[in-house]
């Protein structure tokens, strides 16, 4: 049994003022460690990020750019022709005028995205998500749009100048696009 000068000690304000502060001390070490060494459990040490980035005009012709972050970027006359933007992320991009001829933008989020008199010749759209994206003045010739999100205002818009068939999924436009 503990004697009371003991108890007294272990229930002392000085006394648990000095454990609390180890307490803390120990615990403030512990998150230094986790901020430093630890890795989020999605990270990727090669993502490509160009998030609210200026790239008008850069040249990415047939570059590997799966799972690039694009969000809020300047993409004005850029060129993606053949590249490979699976699951990339354009959200709010700017694509005025730009060239994504044979791009393969499969299951890519571009929401929001501008869009008007850009060249989407034989690109890729499959299970991608366009919604509220703009496509005005675009060419779509043997754009492949099968089982992409893209609201129906749209839809129709892109309905009334769908042709061509893509070079490399053999869907219609057209078709991909669910037209009457």
């Amino acid at each position: 049994m503990l004697s009371i000068q003991r108890r007294m000690l272990i229930f002392s304000p000085n006394f648990l003022k000095k454990a609390l502060g180890r307490l803390i001390l120990i615990l403030g070490f512990a998150a230094l460690w986790l901020l430093i060494a630890a890795k989020p459990a999605l990270a990727q040490d090669n993502t490509i990020n160009y998030n609210n980035t200026n790239l008008q005009n850069r040249d990415f012709s047939h570059t590997n750019l799966v799972g690039g972050v694009f969000v809020a970027a300047e993409m004005r006359g850029a060129n993606f022709q053949g590249a490979n933007l699976t699951n990339a992320i354009m959200t709010k991009g700017v694509l005025l005028g730009a060239n994504l001829e044979g791009a393969n933008l499969s299951g890519a989020l571009v929401d929001r995205a501008t869009l008007d008199n850009a060249n989407l010749k034989n690109a890729i759209f499959t299970d991608a998500t366009l919604t509220r994206s703009r496509f005005f003045d675009a060419d779509i010739t043997g754009a492949d749009f099968s089982d992409a999100l893209i609201d129906r205002y749209q839809v129709n818009l892109l309905c009334d100048r769908a042709t061509g068939t893509n070079i490399v999924t053999k869907i219609a436009t057209r078709e991909s696009l669910g037209c009457k």
